[in-house]
């Protein structure tokens, strides 16, 4: 028998309303405060805390507060990643982010979801599918990138989109849905 937590990263549907999740949400928080309200100044303590607090973290990742997730573990970032402030990752699921991807302000992860049918909804369970950005891609600010998402390397999300489906390597994509609207050609 799987645990809530195992279904949960397994991406079958769970209860987030288990005591595990639901301590490791309340420990998330408390993180978070301390990062969040830790002097600008004091820049080497607030990388202490992201560094013990999410799956894995590379060289020269920088995170400006306000910073919001659920649980912190399932982020993974590769080196020289920035979040702009304002971010939220619903981090039910992996969140892998790949080398040199910078996140514009205001920009909201989910790997959560809920059930379509309204009955299934009250019944308080959700499930998730993890989220992968690739290598050099720029999220633009106040996108929203949806459950189950792969954004390609090298790629532009523009500000305001929302991210339904996988976006290939080298474009740049906006909208509501977000769609591609131009290949990036690369200079020689």
């Amino acid at each position: 028998m799987k645990t809530e937590k195992e279904k949960m990263l397994a991406g079958v549907y769970y209860n987030p309303s288990d005591p595990e999740l639901s301590n490791d949400r309340e420990k998330a928080k408390i993180i978070l405060r301390r990062f969040n309200t830790t002097p600008v100044e004091e820049a080497d303590k607030k990388i202490e805390i992201i560094n013990k607090f999410f799956g894995s973290v590379g060289q020269n990742c920088w995170i400006e507060p306000p910073f919001q997730c659920d649980y912190g573990y399932n982020i993974n970032l590769d080196e020289h990643v920035y979040f702009n402030v304002n971010c939220v990752v619903l981090d039910g699921n992996k969140v892998n982010i790949g080398k040199n991807v910078m996140f514009g302000p205001a920009v909201q992860i989910y790997t959560v979801t809920h059930p379509l049918d309204p009955n299934e909804r009250l019944t308080g369970k959700e499930i998730t599918s993890g989220i992968n950005i690739g290598d050099n891609a720029w999220i633009g600010g106040s996108s929203v990138i949806l459950p189950g998402i792969i954004i390609g390397e090298n790629s532009i999300i523009g500000a305001g989109s929302i991210v339904t489906k996988p976006i290939p390597d080298n474009v740049i994509a906006r909208g509501n849905p977000c769609r591609v609207i131009k290949k990036i050609e690369k200079k020689k």
